[in-house]
């Protein structure tokens, strides 16, 4: 064994002659193949899939509302001046309906209404109004003031 000089190192690795060619890296054992390595496949996001999930949720549940609050909506209360109606109740128990005023089945014309009222009064002001029809609906009061058509 030879011993290294004084001033050295033993652990350096020997001078390499720049002017050698340079050796490839060898395979790795065991690798199916050589190259850059293929990164694992990204996490599932599983956020954007719940956040996706409340977001069908609120849409559904604010068509559910919509629907509701139209449906529950009378006819005397989303009806308008010179919409045609007919009643399909008594004269004591009225159900008005609004219909095609072309319709055989139109029995008034709306000349007037009133929003958030039960003053049926209000109708004897109209010149052209014969009849007052007030109806308490789930949203507001409404008073239309009706002629015979």
């Amino acid at each position: 064994m030879t011993t290294p000089p004084q001033d050295q190192n033993p652990n350096t690795p020997a001078p390499v002659d720049p002017t050698a060619p340079q050796q490839p890296y060898p395979p790795h054992q065991g690798a199916p193949f050589q190259g850059v390595p293929v990164p694992p496949p990204a996490p599932a996001n599983r956020f954007g899939k719940k956040l996706l999930r409340i977001g069908v949720f609120i849409v559904v549940a604010i068509a559910i509302a919509g629907g509701k609050w139209y449906f529950s909506q009378s006819d005397a209360e989303t009806t308008s001046v010179g919409a045609c109606m007919h009643n399909d109740g008594t004269d004591n128990d009225a159900d008005l309906n609004e219909v095609d005023c072309t319709s055989k089945d139109a029995q008034f014309k709306v000349v007037e209404k009133f929003d958030n009222t039960s003053d049926a009064n209000k109708c004897e002001a109209v010149k052209e109004a014969t009849i007052s029809y007030y109806q308490q609906g789930s949203n507001h009061d409404v008073v239309l003031c009706l002629k015979e058509v």
